[in-house]
């Protein structure tokens, strides 16, 4: 993640006030970690750790699938 973006601990908080962190938190988490998660694909493509190809790949498959779920969640 970038510096200065919003950590889990930095949802104190209650009720509406907690909410609206939320709201503007997990979207810039998931779009973070599609990213992230675009970055080890790159990187799987161009032959890093041919040794941990197939395992990296699975787990990057999931990790869109668990990103996916979650941007569908917060859009609800």
């Amino acid at each position: 993640m970038q510096s200065g973006s919003a950590r889990p601990g930095d949802l104190a908080g209650n009720g509406s006030e907690r909410d609206d962190d939320a709201a503007v938190f997990l979207p810039t988490l998931i779009a973070e970690l599609q990213q992230d998660r675009l970055w080890l694909l790159r990187q799987l493509d161009s032959g890093c750790w041919p040794e941990w190809r197939l395992d990296l790949a699975a787990l990057e498959r999931e990790l869109g699938q668990l990103l996916d779920h979650l941007g569908e969640r917060c859009a609800d």
